[in-house]
């Protein structure tokens, strides 16, 4: 009988990035969470003399060849092991292609856990992990699940602690769908225009004021989020401090100001507790938001796509509009990857269905779901 897998969505929440590499990539730093919103992809498998791959798929915007993410991992897989296989895969498609929710690099995932099951494999965790980064960046993250710090590409993986809120992991989160596509390569591209344009203006280029904060800023951040501490951040967050990162957008309605954010670390660096620390326990959604957490990519896509900007602030809602109607605002809105999806984090189940029907009454499609802890992320992956 073939095996279904859930494919789960992702969101970033937070992401940073360095600048370009001598391999043609960037360096990253970012907080994957898992959501319960998926697809499926079904799997059959069985050795052959041959191998044989056929994919297939509910939306025809889904390439059902070799470009195809799920097909790669079953090719390499199979090559990897030297074996032959005829295998079959079908993609139910939930999620929106390219949306920055990594739908195409959790539907290679799937592939892989369906075709170890399918074959009556169980790889070690290693090859599993070189396998996925083989394909996708954002491959590794969803063979760990949960809350997920990411490095290097984003395809080097440490599992964290379970992201909370007053003591919950199930988030209620609402996923807005712009409908409109964003290039990441064009994001990343006017990123590297605008940090040229940055270093221009600093007097010491080998050795600019921004990075010190950012390693402290990083500490930090990972202070909140890792399990055993196993790497630790890679010293590339933003400095909120910085003229870069310094705008009058939505993203200011979220945490401190620059100067409480310093505050707040200073006081933990000095006394080893703060107002984060305080929170770590039931709250570490609330300890990451005061650290000052964002999307860089918001920094260039939203002057190139207005309606993002303007979407998000729907997301946030607004404290004063909160109050009239009881509802709270979001505890922290942001882009997801490059976009074009952003999501809200909410407190209470009312609150994201509040957010849900602003986004509607505006034209704009969106979905409320939930974050996915590991553990439920493991357990409910397989659908019998």
């Amino acid at each position: 009988m073939p095996t279904r897998v859930r494919s789960y969505s992702k969101i970033n929440l937070g992401l940073a990035i360095g600048p370009p590499r001598s391999d043609g990539f960037h360096s990253l730093a970012t907080l994957y969470q898992t959501l319960a919103l998926h697809d499926l992809v079904t799997v059959s498998a069985r050795l052959g003399e041959t191998t044989r791959i056929r994919l297939t798929s509910n939306d025809p915007r889904v390439p059902c060849d070799w470009r195809n993410t799920a097909w790669k991992m079953a090719e390499k897989t199979l090559s990897s092991l030297d074996l032959c296989a005829d295998v079959k895969i079908h993609i139910q498609k939930n999620l929106p292609v390219q949306g920055g929710m990594g739908a195409g690099s959790a539907n290679a995932a799937a592939a892989l856990l369906g075709l170890e099951r399918e074959l009556g494999l169980r790889l070690m965790e290693t090859t599993r992990q070189a396998l996925a980064a083989q394909v996708g960046s954002d491959v590794p993250l969803f063979l760990v699940g949960g809350s997920v710090l990411g490095y290097d590409r984003g395809q080097m993986v440490d599992p964290a602690a379970d992201m909370q809120l007053d003591g919950q992991t199930e988030i209620p989160c609402v996923i807005a769908l712009p409908g409109i596509g964003v290039s990441t390569p064009t994001a990343f591209r006017d990123w590297d225009k605008l940090l040229t344009g940055s270093a221009e203006t600093t007097p010491d280029l080998h050795n600019p004021p921004i990075r010190d904060t950012i390693r402290e800023l990083s500490r930090t951040y990972a202070s909140v989020v890792v399990r055993q501490g196993k790497r630790g951040a890679s010293g590339i967050f933003p400095d909120p401090s910085s003229g870069l990162n310094a705008r009058d957008t939505p993203e200011k309605q979220q945490g401190l100001s620059r100067e409480q954010r310093h505050t707040s670390l200073e006081s933990s660096n000095t006394h080893g507790e703060s107002g984060i620390e305080d929170d770590l326990a039931e709250n570490s959604l609330l300890a990451l938001v005061r650290t000052g957490i964002e999307n860089d990519f918001e920094t260039v896509v939203f002057p190139q796509y207005p309606l993002l900007r303007e979407i998000k602030r729907q997301l946030m809602g607004s404290p004063q509009a909160a109050g009239l109607s009881g509802e709270s605002p979001a505890i922290y809105a942001a882009l997801s990857g490059s976009g074009s999806a952003l999501f809200g984090l909410y407190r209470t189940q009312t609150d994201a269905s509040a957010a849900q029907r602003r986004l509607q009454q505006n034209g704009v499609e969106a979905i409320v779901t939930k974050t996915m802890p590991r553990a439920r992320y493991w357990s409910e992956m397989f659908a019998e």
